[in-house]
């Protein structure tokens, strides 16, 4: 079921003014044009917070490691064995409930 939400935002009349030029000009009401830009505008921040861009250097070097990770030192080993023993914990505290 598809549930319409409401937002509600105070402007002052210039931003009026401007968005209602802006929204005869494409030929939406205010409130399309005002969603529509807001949309547009949430995908680029989420696909710009979402992307890593490497340079041709830092991506060979991230490829290289890929292929030949670096050995295993003793930190490594300790927080390994830390997160499996909270893992076999959590399984067997979800599959016998008290």
């Amino acid at each position: 079921m598809l549930v319409n939400k409401r937002l509600t935002a105070r402007i002052t009349g210039h931003v009026q003014d401007k968005l209602q030029m802006a929204a005869d000009l494409v030929g939406a009401t205010v409130n399309q044009f005002v969603v529509q830009a807001a949309l547009e505008k949430a995908e680029k921040v989420i696909e710009s917070e979402s992307t890593i861009v490497l340079t041709r250097r830092e991506s060979l070097r991230l490829l290289e490691l890929i292929e030949n990770p670096p050995p295993r030192n003793e930190k490594f080993l300790q927080a390994m064995a830390r997160y499996q023993r909270m893992k076999n914990n959590d399984l067997s505290t979800t599959e016998h409930p008290a």
